[in-house]
């Protein structure tokens, strides 16, 4: 009596025959990808900056965001999660950051800005906020924003240019997992 054995496979070359499988692969490690540039841009922006909170705050739906990463001084400082005043952001706001728009603001307590931004920022403990837009070719996927929350700060030019950077710096891996 002979006993036979199923053929050994090779678990790599049954990868290679599935299209979709490997198409799912090929996603995933896209994403962790840019998950890791955007944990180092922001953490890299954290420390140089010297602020208490960079984070990326990502658009999900028109206008409508939440905190996907972010970088600390103290854990103290975590909105992870958070998502934005809804009634402030609006069309209006968005034209602004489609266009490039940077928003520097020294002090939340003396800036002309809406009650409703002002309150925002307060719950949040913020005293400065900087903010620059992560654009695609699709449009504003996100923004930047790194707070002070200690104190007052003006935001020097070399602060928003190297914001700028790392929002750029970012884009082609998003590009790169979007549908």
């Amino acid at each position: 009596m002979q006993i036979s054995f199923p053929e050994e496979r090779n678990p790599d070359s049954a990868l290679r025959g599935d299209p979709k499988l490997q198409r799912l692969i090929t996603r995933l490690s896209l994403n962790l990808e840019r998950d890791q540039l955007v944990r180092q841009t922001t953490g890299d922006l954290q420390r140089s900056l010297n602020v208490d909170r960079v984070f990326l705050y990502y658009f999900y739906r028109q206008w409508k965001g939440q905190v996907t990463f972010e970088a600390l001084s103290d854990p103290k400082f975590s909105i992870f999660g958070s998502t934005g005043p809804d009634a402030c952001f609006n069309d209006e706001y968005a034209a602004l950051y489609l266009a490039g728009r940077v928003r520097a603001i020294e002090d939340i307590e003396t800036e002309p800005i809406v009650e409703c931004h002002r309150d925002f920022l307060r719950d949040l403990q913020v005293r400065a906020n900087l903010v620059v837009p992560i654009l695609i070719p699709q449009g504003l996927w996100g923004l930047l924003v790194a707070h002070h929350c200690q104190s007052t700060r003006s935001w020097a030019e070399a602060d928003i240019t190297a914001m700028q950077e790392g929002a750029r710096a970012i884009v082609p891996s998003i590009c790169s997992t979007e549908p």
